[in-house]
């Protein structure tokens, strides 16, 4: 099974993507068995010590490198990325890192922000030719959304942004994510209803 297969794997097993903004985060997410996290805690300085721990503990870790300061958005950063830091993958709202990040080996998840039509047309265009790994919706607050794109698109989708509730998560499952990211801890060790049945 290649990497990729594995990570959908174990997606479409825990639901949940933890997504880690400061150091207590970090160690909260140890103590569950939630297998993937979205990194957007950190610096250039540190960053590599947070990856190394994660990847220690078994866990998939995808940096959010436009959260991640001290790191060029460019094909010398994605470089230091995919060769010193070593993280799983990236997760990025640009289409350019994208395509660089999957030449350097890693996976690729594209973060899409539903504001408008144009928005999402032209989202879908891109994703649909750069073909990341996985695709994010942003904000999770929008099933029909999630299912139209689920119909234009073979890409994972995962969603996240402003869950607040775990019928959030339950609707966001119900309408054809395979995992929902939440940078809430409490949510974390909560099984959505969707893999109970």
């Amino acid at each position: 099974m290649d990497l990729q297969e594995e990570f959908i794997r174990r997606l479409e097993h825990d639901r949940l993507i933890a997504s880690i903004k400061d150091p207590k985060s970090l160690d909260q997410f140890l103590e569950t068995d939630i297998q993937c996290a979205f990194l957007l805690a950190g610096n250039i300085s540190v960053i590599k010590l947070y990856v190394d721990l994660l990847k220690k503990n078994n866990r998939f870790v995808f940096l959010h490198i436009e959260k991640i300061p001290g790191i060029s958005y460019d094909r010398e950063g994605l470089k230091f990325i995919a060769k010193y830091v070593q993280p799983t993958g990236i997760v990025t709202t640009k289409s350019s890192l994208i395509q660089l990040a999957k030449k350097e080996g890693l996976l690729t998840i594209q973060r899409l922000f539903l504001v408008d039509t144009d928005a999402v047309k032209n989202g879908l265009k891109s994703v649909n030719e750069i073909q990341p790994h996985a695709l994010e919706l942003m904000p999770a607050l929008m099933p029909e959304m999630i299912v139209k794109l689920k119909r234009k698109s073979s890409l994972p989708i995962i969603t996240g942004g402003l869950i607040h509730h775990q019928t959030h998560i339950d609707a966001a499952l119900q309408s054809g994510a395979v995992a929902v990211s939440t940078g809430k801890p409490k949510f974390w060790r909560v099984q959505p209803q969707e893999t109970m049945l």
